[in-house]
């Protein structure tokens, strides 16, 4: 989901830095494609309006239409704009004591891999993790779970084969966890990687 919006991103941004100078109807035009791109990666339509609204605002300013570099002002304040939208500068992922993470969302979107990266995160920052492969639909996903947690040296957990009910396999995990020797009780953080979200 994230690299196709991204490519749509790069393609209409691409084409805004081939114009020599920019006007209002090109800044239009690329900003009725990035609305698209948006809402084909299921961002909510008061999100891309606001995005784009912000976008239109500062890049119709005269500084931006007579830049030596006007493509280019225009993409740092898309950039800027998405940045304030996510919240600004990034902070801290704050694990006090163990906790559960429980990553949930569309199939493709990077549940795995992203499980795996906060997974190696926290083991550089000297904290113990553990990966839960939980999605019974994919057998796939668990496989590559596993991959991943071998190829950075975390424990997974990797339910029954036939396994097909979601809560019994994540309690099997949550057993598996107390029960493993691996980490110590207080420094112990479990991922989940948990089943799809099916867009209807």
């Amino acid at each position: 989901m994230f690299s196709q919006l991204s490519d749509r991103l790069q393609d209409v941004f691409k084409d805004l830095r081939g114009h020599g100078t920019i006007s209002e109807t090109n800044i239009d035009s690329a900003l009725r494609q990035v609305r698209l791109a948006l809402l084909e990666a299921d961002v909510d339509f008061q999100v891309a309006k606001k995005i784009i609204a912000g976008v239109r605002e500062k890049a119709i300013g005269e500084a931006v239409l007579r830049s030596i570099t006007p493509g280019q002002q225009i993409v740092k304040i898309f950039h800027e704009e998405l940045t304030a939208l996510l919240g600004g500068d990034a902070a801290p992922l704050k694990l006090d004591e163990p906790r559960r993470i429980l990553l949930i969302g569309l199939n493709g979107a990077g549940k795995t891999t992203s499980a795996a990266k906060l997974a190696n995160l926290l083991k550089k920052q000297g904290r113990e993790s553990t990966l839960i492969a939980c999605d019974l639909q994919r057998p796939a996903a668990i496989d590559q779970l596993a991959t991943l947690g071998k190829q950075i040296d975390v424990p997974v957990f990797t339910p029954d084969p036939n396994e097909k009910n979601v809560q019994r396999a994540a309690a099997a995990a949550l057993a598996w966890q107390d029960r493993s020797a691996f980490a110590g009780a207080a420094a112990r953080q479990a991922i989940f990687r948990f089943v799809r979200w099916y867009r209807w």
